[in-house]
């Protein structure tokens, strides 16, 4: 058991903070204390320059990530005329892009004119189709290649 002479020699009246009622042990260093000592050391304004620069680097990253998406552009190519068709049986070019479809002399494949395949097509054996339909009827069938062909 300890004394009551040896009780002052462990804890000092000081050492609790007389504005809690429960009687609480005030620490050394409060956090208000270390704070204002934080604010006014050499450090403080380092560790804002960083913070400030993670932060703007972070938005930067953001804001870049928006522009890198390209634009979607149609872009109308006159692909020349159908052969096998003279051009008073044409009928008037009302047809739909989407339904323009191209093929090859050498090949029995029809594409889109967006597709790979129709891009590696020369121009000499190129032939443009107005619809998906005329192709068949022509005896063309759709490639694998080129998404979205029936």
């Amino acid at each position: 058991m300890v004394e009551p002479s040896n009780i002052e020699e462990y804890v000092k009246k000081e050492d609790f903070d007389p504005s809690t009622s429960s009687g609480q042990v005030r620490k050394e260093g409060d956090w208000k204390d270390k704070l204002k000592n934080f604010i006014e050391s050499k450090y403080f304004v380092l560790v804002v320059i960083i913070l400030l620069s993670i932060i703007a680097y972070s938005l930067g990253r953001i804001s870049g990530l928006e522009n890198k998406r390209p634009e979607v552009k149609i872009i109308s190519e006159n692909l020349g005329e159908v052969k096998g068709v003279s051009s008073a049986e044409q009928a008037p070019s009302t047809t739909n892009s989407s339904e323009v479809v191209v093929g090859s002399k050498n090949s029995n494949k029809y594409h889109y004119p967006w597709c790979a395949g129709a891009k590696q097509i020369s121009p000499q054996n190129l032939i443009t189709f107005n619809s998906i339909g005329g192709a068949r009827a022509a005896g063309y069938t759709p490639a694998s290649n080129c998404k979205g062909l029936k």
